[in-house]
């Protein structure tokens, strides 16, 4: 299976993220590192995390360079090579609102993290934004992951789909599937990956009726 970071970029983000996660503020996992914590497929270069209660940015402004970027809506703090990327409740967009994300959380390895059918739906979100560049084919990787090693509950991942009116993801997720070829980065053979896709797809069309 290939790498699809340097892994001394990954293994530098990763002793970020559980740096950050002992300091004194709450976020919630979300991106690539959480793909990450449910498949154990590809570490990520860059950190995203949600925030929901804004209160929480005051110990990150005290004790980093924190930056507002109005345009992406999220907040900043750059590492070196390692981005770590902020989003916020009332501010960030996000196809769920990160004020909502505290309902679907777990703990994975002591971390905060999203749970796989909300990530799926964020996934989408960036990839979609993305889809023509490097970070948007890591973003395709990482949906194919989540639906292939994460167990995602499909009635549920519909539920938040029509909750969110979403529903056009759907369509969006098939083509991903369809034509995603791959499959050394989800460490399966042709056969193995042929298999688990047309049982993806008809478990998600079946739900979908």
């Amino acid at each position: 299976m290939e790498d699809f970071w340097n892994s001394l970029l990954t293994e530098k983000s990763w002793s970020l993220l559980i740096k950050i996660s002992k300091e004194p503020f709450k976020f919630i996992v979300i991106g690539g590192w959480a793909t990450y914590l449910w498949t154990k497929l590809h570490k990520s270069k860059d950190i995203d995390i949600a925030i929901t209660d804004i209160r929480e940015l005051d110990y990150l402004r005290r004790n980093y360079q924190l930056k507002k970027n109005d345009n992406l809506k999220k907040y900043e703090i750059s590492f070196d090579e390692i981005d770590l990327d902020i989003y916020v409740a009332y501010f960030s967009k996000l196809p769920i609102p990160v004020e909502h994300l505290s309902q679907f959380t777990t703990k994975i390895e002591g971390l905060n993290v999203l749970k796989p059918e909300a990530l799926l739906i964020l996934k989408q979100g960036a990839e979609l934004q993305r889809k023509e560049s490097t970070k948007g084919a890591k973003d395709q990787i990482d949906i194919m992951a989540l639906l292939f090693y994460s167990n995602i509950n499909t009635n549920l991942y519909f539920d938040l789909l029509k909750k969110y009116n979403l529903e056009n993801y759907f369509l969006r997720l098939k083509s991903v599937i369809n034509s995603f070829k791959d499959y050394n980065y989800l460490n399966l053979n042709p056969r193995q990956f042929k298999l688990k896709k047309k049982e993806i797809l008809g478990k998600l069309t079946k739900t979908f009726k």
